[in-house]
């Protein structure tokens, strides 16, 4: 099981036989003018739950330099050798006179001119460094580029984090979110050219209250009123939209295709700062996340990455380098035994895959509410070692298969199912209507069945 962290927390009973604590990423206090500032860190958190070894929380490790002196090491001078002789600015290097070699040492004079022009090509590189001049992309110009303390912009290389960041920036704004009673911000990004911005539930779901409102912030700071137009607890996904503004669409990419160790870049608004780009890797796919508030759970196959993600974050694009939305980034794991103030970015982060949230998107845009798929059964969420169905609805899906109540599903798809929720989460992978192979066990007797996938709203 997991824990969710929106605003505000209710406490969920500790559990040594949970999972790892998962948490939404919560609204960011707003400071309310002529009141004292709010600290983004004293937010209501589940209490701390103990290692499953019953052990508390183990030492942090500590991490020093390999060396932390100003001299060469000497008890290490047998293993690496002398210190190397410091090496002198390129601009008081002396150039040294070039003798020929003789006619009858041809490889000698080829080994030479390769030497002269690495040297030259070193030189021209510290040059480079010293003037303060960086590459700018895949043409070169005749032109010297021009130094970036002349008052010049450099152009940016196709590819880079700096280029990808600020075709992206345009397109990402900042929610603030106010609504029986609670108010926070998060962030979001523009869909399509009337204005639709797809966030979080999470995020918006204060505004769904009577008098709720949602400002929506540029990244060059203007301001506007939004609308909610729908939003799926099911999913974790909102919509809203703006008018007023002029903003420019993100382009789409697809989480199917997306591979582990891929760069990737989170933007959005982590603790009330808009504009922030963060760097990293996707670093697993398939997650199954539980997520969600106030009764509204939602099941996420999710995207993890190890770009910095903080509360904040939540409803901003997941990016890859081409600069096309592979995610939305929606939650944050948290260690153990932390206490509520010390919570942030430890490097797991996870997003709502684009494929997924990009249908819901077209869903809330029509209608205003979105469908998922269910087999029609209830499951034992403290189960462990597969999805124990704990019970069967009449007509379902389920039933028409032949599933009952005791049958402990263990595959999907020829996948494993080792839990409750990575049950959900795969199937709200799919589509209403699909069919789906699962393997269950019965007494004793592994059984498989195809299951053609019903529907249900929220």
């Amino acid at each position: 099981m997991s824990w969710h962290d929106s605003e505000p927390t209710t406490p969920v009973p500790s559990n040594p036989d949970q999972t790892e604590p998962t948490r939404v990423l919560p609204q960011q206090p707003l400071h309310q003018p002529g009141s004292a500032p709010v600290n983004p860190n004293l937010t209501q958190r589940p209490e701390p739950r103990p290692y499953l070894s019953g052990q508390g929380a183990p030492t942090e490790p500590v991490f020093k330099p390999v060396y932390q002196g100003q001299a060469w090491p000497t008890e290490r001078r047998g293993m690496y050798g002398p210190p190397p002789p410091p090496i002198q600015p390129w601009h008081q290097q002396q150039a040294v006179a070039y003798t020929p070699p003789s006619n009858s040492n041809k490889s000698g004079r080829v080994i030479v001119l390769a030497a002269v022009v690495a040297l030259l090509v070193g030189l021209i590189g510290g040059a480079a460094a010293a003037l303060g001049v960086v590459a700018l992309d895949d043409n070169v110009s005749s032109e010297p580029p021009p130094a970036i303390g002349n008052g010049a912009a450099p152009r940016l290389r196709t590819g880079s984090v700096s280029a990808v960041a600020a075709s992206l920036l345009p397109s990402v704004v900042q929610l603030k979110v106010q609504g029986g009673g609670d108010a926070g911000t998060g962030s979001g990004f523009v869909i399509d050219g009337e204005g639709h911005v797809l966030t979080n539930n999470h995020v918006v779901s204060p505004a769904a209250e009577p008098g709720g409102k949602i400002q929506i912030v540029t990244d060059k700071g203007a301001t506007a009123s939004a609308r909610l137009v729908g939003r799926s607890p099911a999913y974790d996904l909102a919509v809203v939209q703006v008018t007023g503004l002029t903003a420019p669409a993100v382009q789409f990419g697809r989480s199917d295709v997306a591979v582990v160790g891929q760069d990737v870049l989170a933007i959005g608004s982590p603790l009330g700062l808009a504009g922030t780009v963060t760097a990293g890797i996707v670093s697993a796919k398939n997650r199954p996340v539980t997520a969600g508030g106030e009764g509204e759970i939602s099941y996420i196959n999710a995207l993890q990455t190890d770009a910095a993600i903080n509360p904040g974050n939540s409803g901003g694009p997941l990016v890859d380098m081409n600069g096309r939305v592979i995610g939305v980034n929606s939650a944050i794991a948290t260690v153990r035994g932390t206490s509520a103030g010390s919570s942030g970015n430890i490097g797991l982060g996870f997003a709502i895959p684009i494929d997924q949230a990009r249908r819901t998107a077209q869903q809330l845009i029509a209608t205003g509410k979105a469908s998922y798929p269910v087999i029609g059964a209830s499951v034992d969420m403290q189960f462990e070692g597969g999805a124990k169905v704990s019970g069967v609805n009449p007509a379902s899906p389920a039933q028409k298969a032949g599933l009952r109540t005791g049958d402990v599903i263990t595959e999907i798809e020829g996948k494993a199912v080792t839990s409750a929720e990575a049950l959900i989460v795969a199937i709200r992978a799919h589509q209403p209507g699909e069919n789906v192979r699962l393997s269950y066990q019965r007494d004793g007797q592994t059984r498989q069945v195809s299951v053609k996938l019903g529907q249900q709203t929220g």
